[in-house]
């Protein structure tokens, strides 16, 4: 079973919703003044609630974010097939 990281941005003043596949590339589209948290802040907010075992859910007066994690189905392209002598 693949899994993959997804972060979900729910901006609430307008009540929208966006999905990332890292913190990072949630920075690429929005900046901390905007999000009202830096990326290492977040990070280590997401590490510590990790650790503790809490749910990964930020929150403020602008926005939401959660990070979870997303599953996706394995395949197999890109592996070399086994050559087999019958």
């Amino acid at each position: 079973m693949a899994q993959r990281n997804v972060i979900m941005l729910h901006i609430l003043e307008h009540n929208i919703y966006e999905f990332y596949g890292s913190p990072a590339s949630l920075y690429d589209k929005h900046s901390s003044a905007e999000l009202l948290i830096s990326q290492k802040s977040l990070n280590n907010f997401f590490s510590k609630q990790a650790l503790s075992g809490n749910p990964l859910i930020y929150k403020n007066d602008y926005c939401e974010i959660y990070k979870d994690e997303l599953y996706v189905k394995p395949t197999t392209r890109g592996r070399k097939k086994e050559n087999t002598i019958d």
